[in-house]
């Protein structure tokens, strides 16, 4: 049996039975989370363990299909993690708006409501641009793969991949931490937030909007920092519920001062979000991160998250 495959990975490991059974060997495929003793994780969530001795082989898998029922179910996390400073359920979409600030908290982002998928309609689509148009917004969707399609002639833009780890996998740091985190941003957390580390040269760019960061529907936010007196480095982590009883922390506005880059600090800074997720009872973290940004993939990777799906924002040609 090979020791070379990580954590995490998706395997089939096969297995002598006991003496008894009409077959000698079995399979089960799932994740591997441990090799002491071996064990694999079935996607119904059934652990299997086995003695050393008794596995015949163990062989690394590609990524398991992702479900549409699982993308739902970690779409609605991330909503309720980031949802505006109001919103409003229409026909399944859960319509949210932030004072402009963010693409995710202006948008529309099909959810379902009880397991029912959502409708997309001319009427649906005009209830909610009308809502739009009541705050003063134009009207945005945010489409994750399958949940909806992109309506004819609109356009597109921000493709992003969303990656998920299951913290069992996850080392987590342990002993005294040197990430603060905190119930609000302080006035250092929003400075290196506004200009996502870079040195502050434009002063049109807009001042963080505190609403939008500081809501969450029934979970727990921590605002990381790193350093002082102020901070080289941040992050936002939010611990929500999804419909499928999975807790999820998410990991969102994380950046490293320039001068600062490239000597871990991001890495350090995410490992202790996913620790104080998981004191909050997260059991899986994710990510949100814009395909162009190879640094950002190649961080999440190495840290251990897997691609989950993909979503994209979509915008008539009007409004655009």
């Amino acid at each position: 049996m090979t020791t070379e495959i990580p954590l995490g990975r998706r395997v089939v490991m096969r297995y002598q039975l006991p003496e008894g059974y009409p077959q000698p060997l079995t399979d089960v495929i799932g994740e591997l989370v441990s090799l002491s003793p071996p064990s694999v994780r079935t996607a119904e969530g059934e652990l299997v363990s086995v003695a050393a001795d008794r596995v015949v082989a163990l062989k690394a898998l590609g990524p398991r299909p992702i479900r549409t029922k699982e993308i739902r179910s970690l779409e609605t996390a991330a909503a309720a993690a980031w949802p505006g400073s109001s919103h409003l359920w229409i026909d399944g979409w859960l319509v949210r708006a932030g004072n402009g600030y963010t693409g995710r908290a202006n948008s529309a982002v099909p959810l379902g409501e009880s397991g029912v998928p959502a409708v997309l309609s001319i009427d649906t689509m005009h209830r909610i641009a009308d809502w739009y148009t009541a705050n003063g917004l134009p009207l945005l969707l945010q489409l994750p793969d399958r949940l909806a399609p992109v309506p004819p002639g609109w356009n597109t833009w921000s493709e992003t991949v969303v990656l998920g780890l299951d913290i069992a996998n996850f080392v987590l740091p342990q002993g005294p931490s040197m990430v603060r985190i905190a119930a609000e941003p302080d006035d250092g957390w929003l400075a290196v937030h506004r200009y996502r580390g870079e040195i502050p040269l434009d002063p049109t760019v807009r001042a963080p909007d505190r609403t939008v960061l500081t809501s969450v529907l029934d979970g727990a936010l921590g605002f990381a920092s790193l350093g002082m007196p102020e901070p080289l480095a941040i992050g936002r982590g939010a611990v929500t519920t999804a419909p499928d009883g999975r807790r999820w922390v998410g990991l969102t506005c994380v950046a490293v001062a320039t001068a600062h880059r490239r000597n871990g600090l991001a890495a350090l800074l995410c490992a202790e979000l996913i620790r104080w997720g998981a004191e909050h009872g997260a059991t899986h973290a994710y990510v949100q991160v814009e395909v162009g940004n190879a640094a950002g993939l190649a961080l999440y990777r190495e840290l251990g998250f897997l691609e989950h799906h993909s979503y994209r924002y979509a915008a008539p040609p009007s409004a655009t």
